[in-house]
């Protein structure tokens, strides 16, 4: 096999097995076998250990020492934490959005927006899922964009990958429920009106404020579910 069609298998193992972990199939702690991934993705243990190396980096999974790997435990502690940084740096990338975005910037946002408000038909509630959640992160990513800092929306993106397991228990309560969609929808559209009044203090007040509201629900969640 070539060095590409390798470089392939481990770029789909990794997102495969990651988009496993985030969605529950592999529980915080559970112990994540080769023979059972071998099984499941239909790869050799080469792609396997180069995506598990990975997912290491990025917390969603533990390195034990010669025993192989485990799923990242999830905390109360690491879920306040994760959250509160994300909602102050998101703050400060907004304040700098404000600053240096210019009119496509404000077109991208309200473009972004009016997508994420639209009803959609949709043939299940996972596939609904997906659709609000890929609409959703456009729409968070369309406003920070305008603060011209590659480095800083690295950092964010990091800080995303750490804290997509949390918000996946926040979107099985939020997207199914009809009153908390219309709550968000609410709090979107106050939030284009402030960004775009170019009201820097508001506005990052109010998307710190904004990104901190589902901490309370994934807490509720995590708890139903074991997991704090």
């Amino acid at each position: 096999m070539d060095t590409i069609a390798k470089q392939n298998l481990g770029v789909s193992a990794y997102h495969w097995l990651k988009h496993d972990i985030i969605r529950g199939v592999f529980t915080p702690g559970e112990k994540l076998r080769m023979s059972g991934l071998k099984e499941r993705y239909g790869l050799g243990i080469g792609p396997l250990r180069e995506a598990l190396s990975q997912l290491v980096a990025e917390h969603l999974v533990v390195a034990i020492s010669q025993r192989g790997y485990r799923v990242a435990p999830m905390s109360l502690s690491e879920l306040k934490d994760l959250y509160d940084a994300r909602a102050q740096l998101e703050g400060l990338l907004l304040e700098l959005a404000i600053q240096r975005g210019g009119d496509d910037w404000e077109a991208e946002i309200l473009a972004k927006a009016h997508t994420l408000a639209k009803v959609t038909e949709v043939n299940t509630p996972e596939e609904q899922l997906e659709v609000w959640d890929a609409r959703h992160k456009a729409f968070h990513t369309a406003i920070v964009a305008g603060c011209d800092s590659p480095h800083l929306l690295k950092v964010r993106e990091g800080l995303f990958d750490q804290v997509e397991r949390y918000r996946h228990l926040w979107l099985r309560e939020t997207v199914f429920s009809g009153e908390a969609l219309t709550r968000k929808r609410d709090e979107h559209e106050a939030l284009v009106e402030v960004i775009l009044s170019r009201d820097v203090p508001r506005a990052a007040r109010m998307m710190r404020e904004h990104l901190m509201t589902p901490v309370p629900i994934i807490t509720d969640a995590m708890k139903r579910q074991g997991l704090a």
